[in-house]
């Protein structure tokens, strides 16, 4: 009998990556492999790219920590999203169902447990956010991307397997980056990312000081949906609102990278060894995970951080600087991290869950 999976996880990029990275593996074994998302998040943009998953749209909602009329509303989306995916997941009969956060996941994380399907939840920050800590009850295991994490979890559920990393990453040629912005080689290059949507507080930064920037670097800017301004573009500076099949290059073409704090991003650019600039979204905007994410990065010597508060152009532009001045030591902390195999790891905890629930 054919083996089936269901993964789920949304509402930024950074719930999606990672089943990403693991769902072509089960494409390629063979499995049946589903999706269940939300009806417009992000997730089904991104989903869609990958051949052979089929998707499911449940209700959704959203627990915020502010006030909001939809805060009366969400609860009852929340209840029919959970009626959704327990029929859904009772209809499909997955071995296991693997969850990488996000609001769409609690539903889909509680209908599995309804179900007696085994679920895996996979923690990407420091610690642990609402959706998830909602989830880990109802979870089997619980996989850590930071090794403290497992302070804020049931010892028994908690497994560390480090960060899990996109293949395609690696497949990244400078040349190939440096040609696709018409840069030149002699020149060190600077990739600034705002996220999935950008960062307004970031882009003003960039572009208030822009001139000094381009002084010492060539730049290519991820601004962000209806961010970019095209008047600004310039022989050494270059726009765009998004990127995908041409981020492997762009990142290998980047001497230093500046970043929010995203757990997935920064273990990319510590996979592919890039010194960072890290601002972390600030107390105001976030529950505070970026920046404990960008301390762990800090104290361990491979990223300088730069609080959202504190940013201004000249900061900016000093914290470009010597950051860039010190690139080596960064790359020399960041050569010391022990490697590890999280995608191997992950399947193997996948696949025996599998077999526990045959």
């Amino acid at each position: 009998m054919k083996r089936s999976i269901v993964f789920t996880g949304g509402g930024t990029a950074g719930h999606v990556t990672v089943n990403l990275a693991l769902m072509p593996h089960y494409v390629r074994e063979g499995w049946d492999v589903h999706y269940i998302g939300s009806a417009k998040g992000i997730e089904r943009e991104l989903v869609a790219n990958v051949p052979q998953v089929t998707y499911h749209a449940i209700a959704t909602g959203k627990l915020r920590r502010y006030m909001d009329w939809n805060n009366v509303k969400d609860p009852f989306r929340v209840m029919k999203g959970v009626w959704q995916a327990y029929r859904l997941l009772a209809a499909i009969r997955p071995s296991v169902v693997f969850s990488k956060g996000g609001f769409v996941s609690v539903p889909v994380v509680a209908g599995a447990w309804l179900n007696r399907i085994p679920a895996i939840i996979h923690e990407s920050d420091l610690t642990p956010g609402l959706a998830n800590r909602l989830a880990i009850p109802l979870a089997a295991k619980v996989c850590t991307t930071f090794p403290d994490t497992a302070k804020h979890l049931p010892a028994a559920k908690a497994v560390h397997v480090g960060a899990v990393v996109r293949e395609e990453l690696f497949r990244g040629e400078e040349t190939r980056g440096l040609s696709r912005l018409d840069f030149v080689r002699s020149k060190p290059v600077l990739l600034v990312m705002g996220g999935s949507l950008g960062s307004q507080r970031i882009n003003r930064a960039v572009r208030d000081e822009l001139e000094a920037l381009t002084d010492m670097f060539q730049i290519v800017h991820l601004c962000g949906k209806g961010n970019v301004e095209p008047a600004l573009d310039s022989r050494s500076y270059r726009q765009f609102e998004y990127v995908t099949d041409e981020l492997p290059d762009l990142l290998a073409a980047a001497d230093v990278v500046v970043s929010r704090a995203g757990s997935n991003s920064i273990f990319e650019f510590l996979a592919l060894k890039k010194p960072m600039l890290l601002i972390p979204l600030s107390l105001a905007a976030s529950r505070g995970d970026q920046i404990a994410n960008a301390e762990s990065f800090r104290s361990r010597g491979f990223a300088r951080v730069l609080p959202e508060e504190e940013l201004t152009g000249e900061t900016f532009v000093t914290a470009v600087r010597e950051l860039y001045e010190r690139r080596e030591q960064y790359v020399a902390a960041m050569e010391r991290e022990p490697e590890r195999e999280p995608l191997r790891q992950l399947i193997g905890l996948i696949d025996d869950a599998a077999r526990g629930r045959s």
